[in-house]
């Protein structure tokens, strides 16, 4: 079996490695010898292979600090290999000369660890117990991060701690430690004012609001915000797109609504929104909702921290999820631990029924999909030359399922016969974590995108309609959206400047995305091929200029089935037709594809000849049992499940009051607190 080549990347990687430790090395020698040039090309070798490792491989920075040689370890002794070098370039007596030098040296060192210290203190006092975002949280002290340099000790010592390296270096071809004296009196002065600094952050009146000043902030606004329903996300990175397909309708319903964070990170992970964000790492933090009028939470996705949120009594919990699909994930037996769950339409029902998962029939409730009420119906064949193709496969998901996703057996198979034909413009948008679990996902991912470039390549595709109204577009939604934070802000400085938004941004962004959405596609060259990763344009909109739609068992062909459009899923379970079509109900009224595609062909012809499509009464009534009925619309009935929920958690909470104003000793009715209708 052959053995497979290191990657250029670990390459890199030992090879910084070795010339660190090498450089060093020179300098031991050349500092023992001694010997100048050799010093100081060691030297200038090492510092520069310093600035490499801060500036491109922040790993092996990693490995050095885990193996306790950090940049402190290795300053001191580049500077000591100086010192040494300078000892035995003189006569004996120079011990006495260079003595003051060192004992600078050992002071600056010192100032570098205190200002290490006092930065963690400063840091300590802007980790505030909430983080918030479009809220107006001015009145806890918030301020501009301080400098990244005076925040990060690596960076700091390297550059704090240049001017000494320097002198050193410079003493040592005419032996004049005045150079050194010099150097090391800068370095000095800049680590006192950088503690300077660091210490009036830490004075009362220039420090963030306390914590127990920032827990009394935050029951007041809620007091004075009064939430009836909200919006509860945990998760990784990569994750944050389950909660911002929600954001729209969290927005179009009655009352006030908020978003629940538990990481700090997710904070700036969703998307534009005008809806108050609250981030509560802590769980002594998030029981204090307990006390608020917020009544429903809406929870997209589970999570290790959704147990902890469902242990408050006052607050009903729904589950809404982020896709509904013929996976077992779709009917996860966690879902038992909400007060209700509410899904699409009746297949969802039926599927939970079917699994036995323990979710009763009653706690179901069907409000459709909010989010496809902007996905267009059809509107016959393909208008121009051109049939858009949209490939949006799913991920390899957890179990290893050889059926979950078609990117590995069927991927290149289906994108090659697509290209294959000159009437195609496909569009491939592969799922975010595409990857993530099996390489070998990540890697026909990959080919997948190359074989893509290489057609667009040979493709004579015209110019742009009008890449200028894009650009336009684009930068008017950058600045409706996008908030500027210096480099190094920190979550305190974000909260400043992502403080209440103007009155009518909602309204201003939603217009903005739809002309960007519009603009995209026109600026588009006619027939070029195009690889879609971005959060723009949505997977919605891609239905919106698609023909035809070919993906995997997943939520994506149940959202599509919104607009009656022809679609195809690829077979890679192994099994037959008909027992695939079985197994998995979404299948029934698309057309299915081997891993060999050699169905494409015909399915293309079909898409162009409507006639011949025997599958569109098919597609009509899967479309009812997976989504529901057109009318009312999903946004209506997602707005009657939130006012039943609320209804009903109202009626617990005066219940509760009602039994606890019975017994002696305990709360009283006026302390539990009136939901506002």
């Amino acid at each position: 079996m052959p053995v497979p080549l290191p990657r250029p990347q670990a390459l890199l990687k030992g090879l910084v490695t070795v010339v660190l430790a090498a450089a060093f090395a020179a300098q031991a020698v050349a500092a023992l010898r001694p010997d100048v040039p050799l010093l100081i090309a060691a030297t200038v070798v090492s510092l520069a292979t310093e600035g490499v490792l801060y500036r491109w491989q922040r790993g092996v920075l990693s490995l050095f600090a885990k193996s306790h040689a950090d940049i402190t370890v290795r300053h001191v002794l580049r500077d000591l290999l100086l010192v040494v070098a300078l000892l035995r370039l003189g006569e004996q007596d120079r011990e006495t000369v260079y003595a003051p030098l060192v004992a600078g040296l050992l002071v600056f060192y010192v100032l570098h660890c205190a200002i290490q210290a006092v930065s963690v203190l400063v840091r300590r006092t802007r980790t505030l117990p909430v983080v918030t975002r479009n809220i107006d949280a001015s009145a806890l002290r918030l301020s501009p991060a301080p400098s990244v340099l005076l925040r990060r000790p690596g960076h700091r010592l390297l550059v704090f701690g240049l001017p000494a390296t320097a002198g050193l270096l410079a003493s040592a071809p005419g032996d004049r430690p005045v150079y050194a004296a010099a150097g090391i009196a800068l370095s000095l002065a800049l680590g006192l004012a950088g503690l300077g600094v660091l210490l009036l952050r830490l004075l009362p009146g220039r420090r963030p609001a306390g914590e127990q000043e920032v827990l009394d902030w935050f029951d007041a606004w809620l007091a004075d915000y009064r939430p009836t329903v909200g919006l509860y996300f945990s998760g990784g990175a990569s994750s944050a797109y389950q909660a911002n397909m929600w954001l729209e309708p969290l927005a179009g319903l009655e009352g006030r609504p908020v978003i629940v964070l538990r990481e700090r990170f997710m904070v700036q992970k969703i998307a534009a929104t005008d809806i108050p964000i609250v981030c509560l790492p802590k769980v002594s933090t998030l029981m204090r909702l307990e006390h608020s009028t917020l009544q429903v939470l809406i929870h997209p996705s589970n999570s290790g921290k959704t147990s902890q949120v469902l242990r408050i009594p006052t607050i009903k919990h729904t589950f809404v999820n982020h896709g509904e699909s013929d996976k077992l994930s779709s009917c996860n037996p966690y879902a038992k631990a909400y007060d209700e769950v509410w899904v699409a339409g009746p297949a969802a029902r039926e599927r939970y029924a079917l699994a036995e998962v323990g979710v009763e029939d009653k706690d179901v409730v069907e409000t459709g999909r909010p989010q496809l009420d902007g996905v267009l119906p059809y509107a016959g064949p393909p208008a121009g030359a051109r049939t858009t193709v949209l490939y949006a496969p799913t991920w390899e998901g957890w179990d290893g399922n050889p059926g979950n996703t078609s990117v590995i057996a069927a991927g290149e198979n289906l994108v090659r016969a697509l290209l294959a034909d000159p009437g195609v413009r496909l569009l491939y948008k592969p799922h975010p974590l595409t990857g993530s679990v099996d390489p070998r996902a990540g890697a026909a991912d990959l080919r997948i995108r190359e074989l893509i470039r290489a057609a667009n390549r040979e493709r004579a595709a015209t110019g742009p309609s009008d890449s200028a109204a894009l650009a336009r577009c684009a930068a008017e939604l950058d600045r409706l959206t996008t908030s500027a934070f210096r480099a190094g802000a920190d979550t305190v400085e974000r909260m400043l400047v992502q403080s209440a938004p103007e009155p009518g941004r909602a309204a201003a962004v939603a217009r903005a995305t739809a002309a960007w959405e519009e603009a995209y596609w026109a600026s588009l060259p006619e027939g070029e091929h195009q690889i879609i990763t971005d959060a723009r344009p949505t997977l919605y909109s891609c239905f919106n200029v698609a023909d035809l739609l070919i993906s995997d068992v997943s939520s994506v062909i149940s959202d599509f089935l919104a607009s009656e459009k022809p679609y195809a899923v690829a077979n890679t379970s192994g099994l037959p037709e008909d027992a695939f079509r079985t197994a998995f109900p979404t299948v029934v009224a698309a057309t299915v594809l081997t891993p060999d595609a050699a169905g494409v062909p015909d399915l293309l012809e079909t898409v162009r000849h409507p006639e011949h499509d025997e599958l569109a009464e098919a597609r009509a009534e899967l479309k009812l049992r997976l989504l529901g009925p057109a009318e009312p619309s999903s946004q209506e009935r997602f707005n009657d499940a939130v006012r039943a929920l609320c209804g009903e958690a109202r009626d617990h909470r005066a219940r509760v009051a009602e039994r606890l104003a019975a017994v002696p000793g305990q709360r009283t009715a006026t302390e539990v607190p009136t939901a506002p209708r």
